[in-house]
């Protein structure tokens, strides 16, 4: 059996793609990668997925099966909305965190599911929480993969709210790009390296 070779661990990249495209396995293997380089190093993903409906929570649950079994390292907490706060929390020079995935933490924020969300103030602090999480990206002590979809390649969505939704993502993608230092775009399993940065 071949070992899939992955370049070294970046301080901070993002991983782009579309839905099954390999992006958060790619993550993992590189999550792998890191905890197989040292015995003090250590794994966290922060995992923004909410379970508002069966299919979710059985989706969930099969993803941290899964999830255990190829990286048994890797520890999960789950933070659907404060990410700023959760890159300080576990972040360390010892520490690989994974977002997965920015585009559901924005969902959260912007589309909430229920009415017990819609009391808070989500779009009107929207700006201040990318902005906060920006700021902690970059002040992260240690490795960040974050996860994300690439959604704007397609037709225009129709209704406001879509396309709306659609502008925001995209705009956090290129804040996000503009900060990490190595950004990859998934296709059918295979990475494209579309920036690389010391």
């Amino acid at each position: 059996m071949t070992v899939p070779h992955h370049p070294a661990i970046a301080a901070r990249e993002l991983i782009l793609g579309g839905q099954k495209s390999g992006k958060s396995r790619r993550a993992e293997q590189l999550a792998a990668a890191w905890l197989a380089q040292s015995p003090a190093h250590q794994a966290v993903l922060i995992a923004t997925a909410q379970a508002h409906d069966g299919e979710m929570r059985e989706r969930i649950a099969r993803h941290q099966r899964e999830r255990a079994a190829r990286v048994p390292g890797l520890r999960t907490v789950e933070v659907p909305h404060a990410l700023a706060g959760a890159l300080a929390a576990h972040g360390s020079a010892h520490t690989l965190i994974v977002v997965d995935c920015l585009t559901l933490w924005l969902t959260n924020w912007r589309m909430p599911f229920d009415d017990s969300e819609q009391n808070m103030p989500l779009t009107q602090d929207w700006q201040a929480q990318e902005a906060m999480f920006l700021q902690a990206l970059q002040q992260s002590p240690g490795p960040v993969l974050l996860v994300g979809n690439e959604i704007g390649l397609g037709v225009i969505p129709l209704g406001a709210e879509v396309r709306a939704f659609v502008d925001a993502l995209g705009t956090l993608n290129q804040r996000v790009a503009q900060v990490c230092t190595r950004v990859t775009l998934m296709a059918a399993g295979l990475p494209l390296c579309l920036k690389e940065s010391a």
